[in-house]
């Protein structure tokens, strides 16, 4: 026999993220106390609504399994003493298993004598388990930040108002934060109340009559379509970001979507600043014709009365009135300076109490693009573009309107370096220098955008190190190992082809003068060691093996371009017959080269084979480094270095390398050294493993 399961937790309105990670941890917290409880069920299902968050499980047994179970104990050796009598050791594991030691039993295990404690535990009834279970699992939900009320000392994401708990139509005597579970759950805020749920398959018909929709992802389906068709009753789409909508979800029980309209004369004002009002201030949708313009419009998704909806929009129409009159007043009194002339203001910013203002960051990052320009032989007029656009990148941020609207900072200094007549490529790299953001991102779409970016982070990186505050654990307080990923995959993937350790250098030259007691070789390598621990976690992530990042990386990983150039070709070749090949030879030439031999044969004492194997080496060695450095065509170089297979094979079945006679023994060590040389040119073969 089985019965449904509820349990709600009514609370006050509980923030948007902080909900959709309780509602995950719910149901799986739930799955593993019902599995440790040696429940059985059908189905386990979390939901969440600003005021609650439910748990419904389906088929829920009547009772525990028993259980049956077979624990190991102390070898019989030490468990009983010469006389036959039981130790310490056999008495307290009894004793843990609750009975004697004449229950226990012995048994051969790995070779030995064991006691064991055979445990049978007849289950429980359900109603007798759920009531702690379902408490626990109250008390154990996670939260970034929690709260107290009241006289108690619970602590909860908001404080709790209500809980529904029934097994079937039987109510758990639950408790928790002073509130007894019953069958009472509260409806709407505004337009229902409290109402009884008749047993625990009854909760989402229950709460619709309520004008609760329990279930995310159905509140988010009837947003979406309301949406769409308020949006279709314009002629137009509504503009909707992931992220807002996501949270506008999260916001309301029973959702309504109404249209509002604001002041034409607000479009003048830059569409960004418009819709971060929009979205990001006040949760609405902007609304765009069929060409993409923005229209006077905007979708509001409310939680109130369905039918007060127009005297709802049009307290939301004065609220975003207000907004865009603010923000059209800041985008105008912005535009009465030139852009450049918020440079200076610059100086009065702190960038970092160890690190100086603001105003040197640009001074740093605007020299570090020049001369990342140079070493990246960037044409002339990109490489202006660039140094303008650093000099220029950071000024937007004393502007009103990126202080008012952060999230625009780069966006707005576009906007106002065209304004001012800077070069549309300028513009578009002020913008663009914040990207990547994030993992996935788009990389800057020019290469001019590409150099500020590197530039920019590059400088808080070692800026960063260089006053030992570099990423710990899991801390990374400046988000430094996303920067690192940024600069490399635009190394790598943006061809903007750089040498790390030449722009570490660069950078570190930057603070000379402003950091006390600055060690640029020490910095230096402690930065290029993290940037090499990032590019091996990017190349892993890409799918190559640990040894073949190893391998590649311990001779080349100053170019992380050309590194991954050479793990792609390293992994690729060593999937095929010649690449088993080029194994093979190299462990038979690496397990017997010794550096002390040198790597300069004397080619009068050699015989046949060796000296067909030092013919092979010479003529290998200017064709393997053309292919390596000239043509940059590492699949060739491998080719080639797999076709010394066959001198190799042969030197060792004519040659006694470890000869009894030294001169002749160092000889072949050196010719074997001179080979392993080749191989180290590419890659560490030694590091890789099968």
């Amino acid at each position: 026999m089985s019965r449904d399961l509820l349990l709600e937790i009514g609370v006050e309105e509980i923030p948007s993220a902080p909900l959709y990670d309780a509602v995950t941890q719910l149901k799986a917290r739930a799955a593993t106390a019902l599995d440790a409880a040696r429940l059985s069920y059908g189905t386990i299902a979390s939901y969440g609504a600003p005021r609650r968050l439910a748990l419904v499980v389906t088929g829920l047994a009547e009772r525990q399994s028993d259980l049956s179970l077979k624990v190991k104990g102390p070898a019989v050796k030490s468990a009983f003493d010469a006389d036959g009598n039981p130790t310490k050791a056999a008495e307290g594991f009894a004793r843990s298993r609750g009975m004697g030691v004449e229950d226990l039993v012995t048994e051969e295990a790995g070779g030995g004598e064991y006691l064991f404690a055979l445990v049978e535990e007849a289950g429980r009834g359900a109603e007798d388990v759920l009531p702690d279970l379902l408490g626990t699992l109250i008390g154990d939900l996670d939260w970034a930040k929690s709260m107290r009320w009241g006289s108690g000392t619970t602590r909860f994401i908001r404080p709790v108002r209500w809980i529904v708990a029934l097994y079937g139509s039987v109510v758990v005597p639950v408790a928790f934060g002073g509130v007894e579970a019953g069958r009472t759950t509260v409806g709407h805020r505004f337009l229902a109340g409290p109402i009884d749920i008749d047993y625990a398959g009854a909760y989402h018909e229950t709460l619709r009559s309520v004008m609760v929709v329990a279930d995310a992802e159905e509140r988010a389906e009837s947003i979406r379509d309301a949406i769409d068709a308020a949006a279709g009753s314009l002629g137009a789409r509504a503009v909707v970001p992931e992220k807002t909508f996501a949270e506008v979800v999260n916001l309301v029980e029973w959702p309504s979507v109404g249209i509002g309209r604001f002041d034409d004369e607000f479009l003048s004002v830059p569409r960004e600043i418009v819709e971060e009002a929009m979205e990001s201030h006040q949760r609405y949708f902007p609304v765009e014709n069929a060409a993409g313009d923005l229209l006077a419009r905007f979708l509001v998704v409310h939680n109130g009365d369905p039918g007060r909806t127009d005297a709802i929009i049009a307290g939301h129409e004065r609220v975003i009135r207000a907004r865009l009159a603010d923000a059209a007043f800041f985008y105008r009194e912005d535009l009465a300076r030139p852009l450049e002339s918020y440079v200076h203001d610059l100086e009065s910013i702190v960038f970092h109490d160890k690190l100086g203002s603001l105003g040197a960051k640009v001074a740093r990052i605007e020299a570090l693009a020049r001369s990342l320009a140079a070493a990246a032989d960037t044409p002339p007029d990109e490489a202006a573009y660039a140094v303008r656009a650093a000099h220029l990148a950071k000024a937007d941020l004393v502007t009103h309107a990126v202080i008012e609207f952060t999230s625009l900072q780069g966006v707005m200094g576009m906007r106002y370096a065209l304004a001012a007549g800077e070069a549309p490529e300028v513009a578009e790299a002020i913008v663009d220098h914040y990207r990547p953001r994030f993992a996935g991102d788009a990389l800057p779409r020019s290469r001019a955008g590409k150099l500020v970016s590197i530039a920019d982070k590059l400088d808080t990186i070692v800026g960063i190190f260089a006053i030992g505050q570099g990423p710990t654990g899991s801390a990374d307080p400046y988000a430094l190992r996303r920067s690192a990923i940024g600069i490399l995959t635009m190394i790598v993937d943006g061809g903007v082809r750089l040498d790390l350790d030449s722009a570490i250098a660069d950078a570190l030259a930057g603070y000379k003068g402003a950091i006390a007691g600055l060690d640029p070789n020490e910095a230096g390598g402690v930065v290029k060691a993290f940037f090499d621990g990032r590019l091996a976690v990017m190349l892993r992530d890409r799918g190559f093996a640990h040894d073949e990042v190893d391998a590649v990386m311990a001779v080349a990983s100053a170019d992380p371009a050309d590194t991954l150039a050479r793990t792609r070709a390293l992994a690729a070749f060593r999937a095929t017959d010649a690449g088993a090949d080029l194994s093979v030879a190299f462990k038979r030439a690496g397990n017997l080269a010794d550096a002390s031999a040198g790597t300069i044969p004397d080619a009068s004492i050699m015989g046949a084979e060796e000296s067909v194997l030092a013919g092979s080496l010479d003529s290998a060695y200017g064709r393997i480094r053309a292919l390596m450095t000239v043509d940059g065509d590492y699949d060739a170089a491998l080719a080639a270095l797999a076709d010394l297979r066959g001198p190799v094979d042969a030197f060792f079945e004519a040659v006694l390398v470890m000869d009894p006679d030294e001169r002749l023994r160092n000889n072949r060590l050196a010719l074997l050294n001179r080979l392993t040389g080749l191989f180290a040119d590419f890659a560490d073969f030694g590091r890789l493993t099968g």
